[in-house]
């Protein structure tokens, strides 16, 4: 063994003779986890793929290997890592200095949680099976949905009533855009299960009940049985924020701007660092107006992708290492902190 003082550098090197030696057995690093990719594409537009993530890593390192196997274009993915502490404040539309890519939980109720970076990585995908959503573009229209078969940031301003409305607002901007998330539910309580594929846009704060109800109609449009008339149709369904621990907040249709409600600006504030702020939002159906527009549609068709059985097949197996693996663990240089007198 050898010792080196730090300060003067004096070595001390040791021999000691032995007949049988304990090697210690190197640990995975790393353990599989699959994420279902929702990619701005015509195909592969929902593929389920198998990432072996650090055992120790967090959750920036998850959002950096999903950009790369999802192929987010460069311009999407060139950003600052976030050390310990926040980049520069984001507006509503994330833009360009962080990996566009959010990751998020999603049950077969619905939304749990965004994942925000400074997580560790151990607890991902307890909740529920991640999913990683790639934004539309900014600046374009978002295209319809193909046909399916089946560290927190800080606390912002209390949340008002659900009833209260965007004239409560202190901070709308009712001309910049937002990026929701949002998913269809249908059914009560034990009942209430999601169905058709969770959908990403892009709409403008200012936007009325009406104006929101029809962009959310046409990205259902590939899934829908027929034709729909959303002009004058009333309120086919209710919108309620998802992921937030406040009692449960809905959007009411009577509010000329429905996204400049108060807990709108809460939930971009507690959309977790690292991907773009974005609100999550659960559009309810009763069950009447479900099977008459979409019928017996369940969730998404989700496509495994090699990698899948690929990692877990790797992690499945034995851990196994070599000799030379033990011996490198077992030699490894330790750094041993000095001890104040």
């Amino acid at each position: 063994s050898s010792l080196t003082c730090p300060h003067c550098l004096k070595q001390s090197n040791t021999f000691d003779p032995f007949l049988c030696i304990s090697l210690p057995i190197p640990l995975r690093q790393t353990r599989a986890l699959n994420v279902t990719l929702v990619l701005q594409c015509e195909r592969w537009r929902f593929v389920r793929v198998g990432l072996a993530v650090p055992l120790l890593g967090t959750v920036a390192d998850l959002r950096e290997m999903v950009a790369r196997e999802g192929r987010v274009p460069p311009e999407q993915v060139m950003g600052t890592r976030r050390e310990g502490k926040r980049d520069q404040p984001r507006d509503a539309e994330g833009a360009g200095n962080v990996p566009q890519v959010i990751l998020a939980e999603v049950s077969p109720r619905g939304f749990l949680r965004s994942l925000s970076d400074p997580e560790a990585l151990g607890a991902a995908g307890e909740g529920g099976p991640v999913y990683a959503f790639q934004p539309p573009p900014a600046r374009r229209c978002p295209r319809s949905l193909p046909t399916s078969p089946a560290v927190p940031r800080p606390e912002g301003p209390r949340l008002l009533p659900s009833t209260a409305h965007s004239s409560d607002c202190l901070h709308r901007a009712p001309g910049s855009r937002i990026l929701l998330l949002l998913c269809n539910t249908a059914g009560t309580g034990p009942q209430l299960a999601r169905f058709g594929p969770p959908l990403v846009l892009r709409e403008e704060r200012g936007i009325s009940w009406e104006q929101l109800q029809q962009s959310i109609l046409a990205q259902l449009k590939g899934v829908l049985r027929g034709e729909v008339r959303a002009q004058g149709t009333g309120a086919l369904f209710r919108i309620r924020l998802a992921g937030v621990s406040a009692p449960c907040t809905y959007l009411s249709p009577q509010d000329p701007r429905p996204l400049c409600h108060p807990a709108i600006d809460r939930a971009l504030q507690l959309s977790g660092a690292g991907g773009p702020p974005h609100v999550k939002l659960t559009v309810e159906w009763d069950m009447s107006t479900k099977e008459r527009l979409f019928g017996s549609l369940q969730e998404e068709v989700v496509q495994d992708a090699e990698s899948v059985r690929r990692q877990q097949q790797a992690h499945g197996q034995q851990h196994s290492c070599t000799l030379d693996e033990c011996f490198q663990l077992y030699t490894k240089e330790e750094q041993v902190r000095t001890l104040r007198a």
